[in-house]
C-alpha cells in the first residue's frame, strides 16, 4: 500500500510559491516545499489527483490554481516507513493572494526564485530535482507564447 501525494509548483513572474512546512508536520517538519497533500480515499472517480491538489492548494495557502500540467513522478518512504508515490504538477495561479492559512500545515509562504530555491540552507535532494525539472517543464511550455502573442 502507499500514499499518494500530489504537489503543485505554481510560478508567478519569475518566482514559484514555496512554503515552510510546519514544525507540527510529520514528514519534513520545517522544511521548505511546494504546496500540496495526499489524496483521500474516495468512491470510484475521476481526476482525483488533480481535484486532490486544487483542494490542498486551496485549504493550505488560499489561492486557487487551474491548468495542472504533469512534471513527475516519485517514490519515497517516509521517517516512519510509509511508502509515498509523489507526484508534482505545473499550475496557473487563477485567483487569490497566498498566505500560511493553515497553520498546522503551513508555517510561513515565500515567492523564490529557481536560484533562491536552489541556494537555499538543508534543501532536500528531491527538491533540487523536482524544481530544476519545474523549470525545465515551464521554460518549454512557455517558450513560444511571447512571439506568437506578438505577432
Amino acid at each position: 500500500m502507499f500514499v499518494v501525494n500530489v504537489e503543485g509548483a505554481i510560478r508567478r513572474g519569475d518566482r514559484w510559491l514555496m512554503i515552510k512546512r510546519s514544525d507540527k508536520e510529520e514528514h519534513a517538519p520545517g522544511a521548505l516545499s511546494f504546496v500540496g497533500g495526499k489524496c483521500e480515499r474516495e468512491e470510484a472517480s475521476t481526476d482525483i489527483l488533480e481535484r486532490t491538489l486544487q483542494r490542498e492548494i486551496y485549504e493550505e495557502v488560499g489561492v486557487n490554481v487551474t491548468d495542472l500540467q504533469y512534471v513527475n513522478s516519485s517514490i519515497f518512504q517516509t521517517a516512519s516507513g510509509i511508502s509515498v508515490i509523489d507526484i508534482v504538477y505545473i499550475c496557473t495561479l487563477q485567483e487569490g493572494e497566498a498566505y500560511a492559512k493553515s497553520p498546522d500545515e503551513v508555517d510561513e509562504v515565500k515567492w523564490m526564485t529557481t536560484e533562491e530555491i536552489l541556494a537555499h540552507p538543508g534543501i532536500p535532494d528531491f527538491l533540487i530535482h523536482n524544481i530544476q525539472q519545474c523549470e525545465a517543464v515551464y521554460r518549454s511550455r512557455f517558450s513560444g507564447v511571447h512571439h506568437e502573442a506578438h505577432r
